[in-house]
């Protein structure tokens, strides 16, 4: 940073005045790709826990792992076999269990990713429910007979691309399915799902799980009646999938799910700290994620695709999605990610190559000083770019169906690079990982910024140092005092307390000059002589207020 991260802040409150999590930091980690223990090319459970040290010293307060899950792989995790057991590729419970133990030592809290609205269509209670119509588990899924001409039941369209109905020869109906074929919807409508559920969640919460981030949760459940979605009006808007030529009104976002959040949310109290995310997509997405978090029994965070799917940060941007989550006692918390699994990384996304370190930095600062949670994705201190992976060694089956049109989400995907001079920069000893290493990884790896005081590894420790030690950006209000075409200005204010936290978004300079009152406490770019240089920002608070 450019200005001294040592300021002692006053602290009108404390930790100890609210839940762990309420403006917590999170770390997610793709378990395929963050580090490979055992020479196989691919990441696994106890790779996550060797490097949990470096975790913790970034000042994270806690990491969410996606799926590990017994799978056979055909969504990467995705489409879970065994909601009970690690899948062998990643190791044993055991390894878990020390996992656990090693993060919780560290004073690391430890999220898991749970996929109810699907399941593999290899998961023991698929493989029963179509063995015939009338066995115990005939109705765990969506079923439905064809039409008279033999056609599916609607015109519901996978988000991986054609009909989400695949027909089943041995019950003589159709399942359904909103992405893979090998991804059977979940009848979660039913108590006997319902509960099933819950006991798997207990399952790894009688384990040490802090808590949960609920995978694609508006799919959980679709309207019984089966009714046709219209079609998506006309608004210029390039599609390349099906799916993206639907309003989809029938096929998720059911008026029940938020009840059934509701026996989720009184599981996790009954454990005490715990805490649960929602991922929430889609049109509708600032309407549910509101519903999913109301009230105080449903689920405590959620968060959207804002940032992940935008065309470029900008102020406006940004305002508009901070705007949605005003304080208020029965509106949620929210949760921000300007990267992760799903998306393309953010500096490949929003800026040209040469302008990468300072957009970088400018972007981590702002993730900072939002007023909710913050995700990091792995590799996202490290200022990653997303990879370009040819055509033969894509594993995305959304890629694959889709390309070229479709960005890959594997380039997001690839392995995390430790140490710069290393085969597979470190993730590996395997001649060939799963996905191939980033060449324009090596010159940013770890091994490359760990030592480095100017390097963006150590800005992101600065940073979240900053979050840390300053209360109103972890539980202060959002106050919204400019967003131009390319100047964002808020302040975050607690007890008295106030934080000016001002960016420029763009690749030019723009004049703007420090109010005197205000004293600068954290900076990146140029931040004086009246001007904001390109991609510069600061946090500045009212002199004698420290």
């Amino acid at each position: 940073m450019n200005v001294p991260m040592n300021v002692m802040a006053r602290k009108p409150e404390t930790a100890s005045d609210h839940e762990w999590w309420r403006g917590a930091a999170i770390y997610q980690i793709y378990p395929r790709s963050f580090a490979d223990s055992n020479g196989d090319g691919i990441g696994d459970l106890a790779g996550i826990t060797a490097h949990l040290d470096y975790v913790a010293d970034l000042g994270v307060d806690a990491i969410w792992i996606s799926p590990f899950f017994t799978s056979p792989q055909a969504d990467f995790g995705y489409d879970v076999a065994d909601y009970r057991d690690v899948d062998p590729i990643y190791g044993t419970l055991a390894d878990f269990d020390a996992l656990i133990a090693r993060a919780h030592a560290l004073g690391l809290r430890v999220l898991v990713d749970m996929v109810w609205s699907h399941t593999s269509d290899q998961h023991a209670w698929f493989v029963e429910s179509r063995s015939s119509r009338e066995n115990p588990k005939a109705d765990w899924y969506v079923w439905a007979d064809a039409k008279p001409d033999g056609s599916p039941p609607n015109n519901w369209q996978s988000v991986f691309g054609g009909p989400a109905w695949t027909w089943d020869a041995r019950r003589g109906q159709y399942y359904c399915h909103n992405f893979l074929a090998a991804q059977p919807q979940l009848h979660v409508h039913l108590p006997a799902v319902q509960d099933e559920l819950l006991d798997t969640a207990r399952f790894w919460l009688d384990r040490g799980v802090d808590g949960f981030r609920l995978d694609a949760i508006n799919f959980a459940m679709h309207d019984p009646a089966l009714t046709d979605n219209p079609p998506a009006p006309e608004d210029g808007t390039v599609r390349t999938r099906p799916f993206d030529f639907q309003l989809h009104r029938y096929n998720q976002s059911h008026a029940a799910i938020p009840a059934f959040l509701e026996r989720v949310r009184a599981l996790l109290d009954s454990y005490g700290d715990r805490f649960t995310v929602a991922e929430v997509g889609g049109a509708d997405s600032d309407r549910e994620m509101k519903l999913f978090t109301a009230e105080k029994r449903r689920l405590n965070s959620a968060y959207g695709f804002d940032f992940l799917y935008a065309p470029a940060l900008t102020p406006k941007v940004v305002a508009d999605a901070l705007a949605n989550w005003p304080e208020g006692e029965s509106i949620g918390w929210p949760s921000w990610a300007f990267e992760n699994h799903d998306a393309p990384r953010a500096i490949s996304r929003w800026v040209a190559a040469e302008h990468r370190d300072a957009f970088a930095r400018v972007k981590m600062l702002l993730l900072a000083c939002l007023r909710g949670n913050i995700f990091l994705y792995y590799g996202e201190e490290l200022g990653l770019p997303q990879v370009e992976i040819a055509f033969e060694d894509l594993q995305d089956p959304e890629a694959i169906a889709n390309w070229p049109l479709t960005l890959s989400r594997d380039g997001a995907r690839t392995p995390m690079p430790w140490q710069a001079e290393a085969p597979q920069l470190g993730f590996s000893t395997a001649p060939r990982t799963w996905l191939p290493v980033g060449p324009e990884h090596r010159a940013i790896a770890v091994s490359a910024q760990a030592d480095d005081p100017q390097s963006l590894l150590a800005f992101t420790r600065g940073v979240l140092r900053l979050r840390n030690d300053q209360p109103a950006l972890l539980w202060g209000d959002m106050h919204l005092v400019e967003a131009e075409a390319a100047l964002l200005v808020f302040e975050r204010r607690l007890n008295g307390e106030r934080l000016r936290c001002v960016f420029n978004l763009s690749a030019q300079t723009t004049a703007h000059s420090p109010q005197p009152e205000w004293h600068i406490i954290a900076s990146t770019g140029v931040c004086d002589n009246g001007a904001l240089g390109p991609y510069a920002g600061y946090v500045a608070s009212l002199v004698g207020r420290e």
